[in-house]
């Protein structure tokens, strides 16, 4: 059984990528949500593929459901389209699009086929990550904004960086009765 192994990487940022191995059997589907599970994303927005050449222009789209816009033709669906079946050549790329409204870009290229599997793995598998991947939902974290007033209380000023100098009489307030 052929395993594909896939980079996929933001489109603003090659640097940062994951590497993800699947059986050539496995849906687009599976593809998509270790996608996901790779950059630490939820599943709760829209998704398509779009099988892509080398120069990244958009093809044929393989997409999660059929959404209300329009299309040129009729999309594949990713529950219903094995990845091994839109492999055309060696170097195959698609771009794969995530929630629509932030419009979160991946560049996915095939970067090895191996005949053999690994049985040590279970497939689909994130095998490689590299870089600080991006919030989904921007840097704002569980306290919103009261993080800067937190921050500032506890911020310690230039002067007072928590060390004393050597030597320094530290006064104590034990008395000895």
């Amino acid at each position: 059984m052929a395993i594909l192994k896939f980079r996929a990487y933001l489109e603003e940022d090659e640097s940062v990528y994951r590497d993800i191995s699947v059986k050539h059997t496995h849906s687009f589907s599976d593809l998509h949500f270790h996608i996901l599970k790779a950059y630490e994303f939820d599943n709760k927005h829209q998704a398509t593929f779009y099988r892509s050449n080398d120069n990244w222009q958009r093809g044929r789209e393989i997409s999660f459901e059929v959404y209300e816009k329009k299309y040129v033709a009729s999309p594949l669906l990713m529950a219903e389209t094995t990845i091994g079946s839109e492999i055309k050549d060696t170097n195959q790329r698609f771009i794969y699009e995530y929630d629509f409204a932030k419009n979160w870009t991946f560049l996915v290229e095939l970067i090895n086929i191996t005949k053999e599997e690994d049985p040590r793995v279970f497939y689909p598998a994130v095998t490689r990550t590299e870089g600080i991947g991006p919030q989904q939902y921007g840097t704002k974290s569980l306290l919103g904004e009261r993080f800067a007033d937190i921050e500032e209380k506890y911020d310690l000023k230039e002067t007072l960086d928590g060390f004393g100098e050597e030597g320094e009489n530290v006064s104590t307030d034990v008395t000895e009765e």
